[in-house]
C-alpha cells in the first residue's frame, strides 16, 4: 500500500485536532506542531471539511475542530477524504476488475487486499493512535516477527 504525503499529512493533522478535541486549533498551530507545509495543510483541511470530518471556525478563537469525537473518527475516513478509495487497481475499484485465463481469480485477491486494509484503517480511531492503544488484532499484526522487516 502506498501512503501519499497528502494522506500522511492529513492523518497527522487529524491527530493534532484529536488531541485538542473539542477545542479548535489553528492551521498555523497544526503546521508548526507537525512540521507541515502550511499551504498544503490548508488544502488538506479544506478536503477534510468538504468530507464533513472537520469544521472551521472564524474569529479570535477560530481554527478547526473535528465534527465527531476522536473515538468515533476512523483513520480510513481521513485517508478517503484526501486520497479517495483505499484500494484501487489501475484507477478502478477491485470489484470492477475482470480477468481471464490464468489471472481469472486475481480479482478475488485484490478484494481480499482491500478487506485487509479496511480491517486496520476502518477499525482504528484517531483516539486509538493518539493514546497508542491499538485494537488487539492490530497489535497482533504489529508484533508479528516479520512486521518490521522491510521487503
Amino acid at each position: 500500500m502506498h501512503i501519499s504525503a497528502r494522506s500522511d499529512y492529513a492523518v497527522r493533522a487529524a491527530l493534532g485536532l484529536a488531541s485538542a478535541y473539542p477545542a479548535t486549533i489553528s492551521s498555523a498551530s497544526l503546521a508548526t506542531e507537525q512540521d507541515l507545509p502550511r499551504k498544503f495543510l490548508e488544502a488538506i483541511l479544506a478536503d477534510l471539511r468538504r468530507a464533513g470530518l472537520v469544521r472551521g471556525q472564524r474569529g479570535v478563537e477560530g481554527g478547526y475542530v473535528l465534527t465527531k469525537a476522536p473515538t468515533e473518527t476512523m483513520i480510513g475516513e481521513v485517508l478517503r477524504a484526501v486520497d479517495g478509495p483505499l484500494a484501487e487497481v489501475r484507477g478502478r475499484r477491485p470489484e470492477e476488475t475482470a480477468y481471464e485465463g490464468t489471472a481469472e481469480h486475481l480479482q478475488e485477491l485484490w478484494v481480499a487486499v482491500r478487506a485487509a486494509v479496511r480491517s486496520v484503517l476502518d477499525e482504528v480511531t484517531l483516539d486509538d493512535v493518539v493514546r497508542g492503544k491499538m485494537p488487539s488484532h492490530v497489535r497482533r499484526l504489529i508484533t508479528a516477527p516479520d512486521a518490521w522487516q522491510p521487503r
